[in-house]
């Protein structure tokens, strides 16, 4: 070693200490190792979408392949010829392939890609080459070869692949210092882009899972780095005590999933009683709910608190001309697209040169033996003369040859049998060489219009393999799901009020109310304060609480009612004020901001109520009216940092409880957005109507159900729903459906006469249907008859549905609507009819009433003003007009 690399340092015992850098070795060393850990194991290469460990698994199957099944330990050890690693992760590898369910055809317990099974050992189980991997994998003409890495034999530097096999796959790989994670997508989507991209038209391709499940990817960035997709289980509602889980996420297993909604449980975020798993070819996992628990909030919280929602960020890395480089999804489709071309175009190449090659022989063998020239080789002693009289015998008839005549063609007519040149017939030879001429014309033809022949080769492969690979997962753009909505209220609070705790750890204090660990908690105390905090174990927030509750963000519904006396001896002013926007921890102030400010009454209103209160003033001076009444309804709903109205000037000795209110707010519009499939007030997708506290919607499937139920923003639809609306009790249902135990048609009018209960309105026979339902007063349905045999078709028969049938219970059978065939049955245009008049809420005026107080005799010495200017937010904060920020 240099001795700029050592260094002798003396020692209390006379031995020296040899000191050695290693930078510029561990700096190669390591480039080297990451080189190797990229290029040769972990990230796949663009040109045929394998990684080494694949490749060669696919090229031993291949030299193993007769036809017949081969054990896997078989093709595990002919696969380490090629591969410098042990067994264990060859198998491992061709597991994973063969549970993907393209290239390998499998025999034997292969793992379940659902449970998370593994796979028996490789010596129980067997696998042979798929018919589609034969067909687009392998041309040793065409394939470039390496040696081995013992030099012994050869293989492929890259498969000739002719589709794109590493999207419909998918990969994930981690390398040193890189990553790769490509998802797999649909094998006919694939074969629909890449046609696409041959015509010079756009495309979108979103991955699909064998998981099945539901995707939302509105945030997939085409495969790219900072991209996502999420990803759901399929939950559906088995009855009102247990939900089913029939399709997981990509990445989980029913074992992982029911870790996590047990865990999720646990910690008391959701609330179920137990889980059954009966997965086996199919996912289905039951989800049994205590009673009294929700069905849709529970599968909205096993979205927000378990695996059934998983988020996966997509990094498309790819191994291009020896480096890694990071593309989207749709460049990977147009490079192995045009791999493809290129590749089909190299087969037609050397297969027209086969053909001409056939060609050129089968014509020189005709001229051959047509004119007789082996019979000029029978004077020759050696064979360079031999050669010399075939050469000078053919001369006069080759001129129309594709090429010259080699030694190597003479050659090869010198090896033609007698027996063969005896049995010669000319007309057959003719036909072998016009049906050459003709199979040279259409490769021609194919290289002439490459793009259109790549085109018939993709259409031929969704043809031929394409049945059974439709896409297995939903994409559906989803709701965000607000976890403080549907988590489980797992704890209680309590409120010390006089000192000013409030928590969930004080259970020696007064009961509040149920919520959960994350909620936020909202206070009011006597001095007029105001904040909103996080819940704790325990937390000071005020002396003399008056009200706590849990705060719901951006609750424009909820009206505080406020009576307060501003400062010692002030003036008495009453506000009303709703809480949407806040600063956590922040205090704020109610009243007017004097000192000694004092809360006289307060309410909290959940659907805006408004009360009658009666206001009685001490006996003071010449005042006489010491009693009269408020209503709230009478003042206007402003900001908290509001003064308010004056309700008197002199000191107020209680104020009491009168009436209590009705809600003063106007009608809830609720809208239906079809793409998420969820209720709104946010104004997406098409308007319902307004709703009151006792409307309920009315909803209808096509498998004959129909229910009502309050409009709840948690509700979740059925995929089958045909009817969704306001419910107006009094307005008949009228249907059309096929009986299966009869074999006819039925119609029936009948009205809902059990809010909240889900009945069904036709038979339960399996083969019944609903053909028709309307909600229109006056249906009118136009029924098409079947053309018999032999006899004109019997013309359309229109039925008024309301003069057809009077309304009866839901569960009459209805009468026959026609002994005939049908074809068709459609609604037409309903006939005109004046609903009863109901109250709107346009019927109601909302007035914003002046308050107006007792006259008093000595020249209106208590009359109030009519209205104060609202005080505005310190610091120059917004308030509750929404433009204020949360959190």
């Amino acid at each position: 070693m240099s001795e700029e690399l050592e260094e002798l340092l003396p020692n209390d015992n006379g031995n020296h200490e040899t000191i050695t850098k290693v930078t510029g070795m561990y700096k190669d060393w390591f480039l080297d190792y990451a080189s190797y850990v990229i290029l040769e194991r972990a990230v796949p290469a663009i040109e045929d979408g394998f990684k080494p460990v694949q490749r060669r698994i696919m090229h031993s199957m291949k030299d193993l392949d007769d036809g017949r099944y081969n054990k896997v330990a078989n093709i595990v050890g002919h696969t380490m010829q090629y591969h410098p690693h042990g067994d264990a992760s060859i198998a491992d590898a061709m597991v994973q392939i063969g549970q993907k369910n393209l290239l390998i055809d499998t025999q034997g317990n292969w793992g379940n890609i659902l449970t998370g099974d593994s796979a028996a050992a490789s010596r129980y189980i067997e696998a042979r080459l798929s018919k589609f991997a034969l067909e687009i994998l392998y041309n040793p003409k065409i394939t470039e070869w390496q040696s081995s890495y013992d030099g012994r034999r050869k293989e492929p530097i890259n498969l000739p692949v002719r589709f794109p096999l590493l999207l419909a796959q998918g990969a994930e790989g981690i390398a040193v210092g890189l990553s790769t994670k490509i998802l797999p997508h649909n094998f006919l989507e694939l074969i629909d882009a890449s046609i696409k991209h041959l015509r010079g038209k756009r495309f979108t391709l979103v991955p699909d899972f064998p998981t099945s499940g539901i995707i939302d990817a509105t945030n997939y960035n085409d495969g790219n780095r900072g991209g996502k997709v999420r990803v759901r289980a399929r939950i559906s509602q088995r009855d009102k005590n247990s939900l089913v889980i029939t399709e997981i996420p990509f990445a989980t297993t029913t074992s992982s999933l029911i870790d996590s909604i047990l865990k999720a449980n646990d910690k008391g975020k959701i609330k179920i009683k137990k889980i059954e798993d009966n997965t086996a070819a199919e996912v289905e996992i039951l989800v049994h709910l205590p009673s009294g628990i929700s069905p849709d909030k529970t599968i909205d919280a096993l979205y927000a608190f378990t695996n059934c929602e998983m988020s996966i960020s997509p990094l498309g890395c790819i191994i291009e001309d020896n480096k890694p480089i990071f593309i989207g999804v749709s460049e990977m489709l147009r490079k192995s697209t045009d791999n493809t071309v290129e590749l089909l175009k190299n087969d037609l190449e050397i297969r027209l040169k086969e053909l001409q090659e056939q060609w050129h022989f089968a014509s020189l063998e005709r001229i051959f033996i047509e004119n007789r020239i082996y019979r000029d080789i029978e004077e020759e002693e050696t064979w360079e003369g031999v050669i010399s009289a075939i050469d000078k015998g053919l001369k006069p008839h080759t001129k129309h040859l594709l090429r010259a005549v080699t030694t190597e063609d003479i050659t090869r007519l010198t090896e033609i049998r007698i027996k063969r040149i005896s049995k010669f017939d000319i007309d057959k030879a003719t036909q072998r060489i016009e049906a050459l001429d003709e199979q040279i014309e259409e490769v021609k033809h194919h290289l002439a219009n490459l793009i259109d022949f790549a085109e018939a080769y993709f259409q031929r492969l969704k043809k031929e393999y394409g049945e059974g690979k439709e896409r297995k997962t939903e994409i559906r753009v989803f709701d965000d799901v607000d976890a403080t909505k549907v988590v489980i209220r797992n704890t209680k609070l309590y409120v010390n009020r006089a000192e000013g705790f409030v928590g969930t750890g004080m259970r020696r204090e007064e009961y509040v109310c149920d919520c959960s660990d994350i909620d936020d908690i909202i206070v009011f105390t006597q001095e007029g304060k105001m904040m909103v905090t996080k819940v704790e174990s325990k937390t000071f927030v005020g002396k003399n609480i008056i009200h706590v509750a849990v705060f719901k963000k951006k609750d424009s519904r909820t009206v505080y009612n406020l009576i307060y006396r501003d400062g010692k001896g002030g003036a008495t002013y009453i506000k009303r004020f709703s809480v949407t926007s806040i600063t956590r921890d922040r205090e704020y102030d109610l009243t007017n901001g004097s000192k000694s400010s004092n809360v006289l009454y307060f309410s909290a209103n959940p659907n805006g109520e408004a009360e009658i209160v009666t206001v009685l003033l001490r006996q003071v001076g010449s005042v006489k009216k010491l009693k009269w009444d408020i209503d709230f309804a009478d003042i206007l709903i402003k900001g908290r940092g509001s003064k308010g109205n004056l309700v008197t000037k002199y000191s107020v000795k209680r104020i009491e409880l009168k009436e209590k209110g009705v809600s003063t707010l106007k009608p809830r519009k609720i809208w239906f957005d079809d793409t998420v499939q969820r209720l709104n007030v946010d104004e997406r997708g098409e308007l319902i109507g307004e709703f009151r506290g006792e409307d309920r919607l009315l909803i209808i499937t096509q498998s004959g159900i129909v229910k009502t139920i309050i409009p709840e923003l948690t509700t979740r639809f059925d995929n089958d729903m045909i009817v969704l609306e306001k419910w107006v009790p009094k307005k008949p249902i009228s249907a059309i459906y096929f009986d299966g135990g009869k074999e006819r048609y039925f119609v029936k009018r009948f009205l809902i006469e059990n809010e909240g209960r889900e009945e069904t309105f036709i038979s339960d026979h399996p083969n019944s249907q609903l053909e028709i339902v309307s909600t229109d007063w006056r249906p009118v349905a136009d029924v098409e008859f079947t053309k018999e045999r032999g006899k004109d078709r019997k013309p359309n028969m229109q039925v008024d549905l309301e003069n057809f049938i009077s309304v009866k219970g839901i569960s009459a059978l209805g009468n026959q609507l026609t002994k005939e065939k049908i074809n068709q049955i459609s609604l037409l245009d309903p006939l005109p009819f004046e609903p009863p008049k109901e109250l709107s809420a346009n019927d109601i005026e909302v007035v914003e009433a002046k308050m107006v107080a007792p006259q008093e005799s000595d020249a209106n010495k208590d009359a109030p003003a009519v209205d104060s200017d609202t005080a505005a937010e310190p610091n120059g904060e917004v308030d509750e007009t929404g433009q204020a920020s949360l959190f």
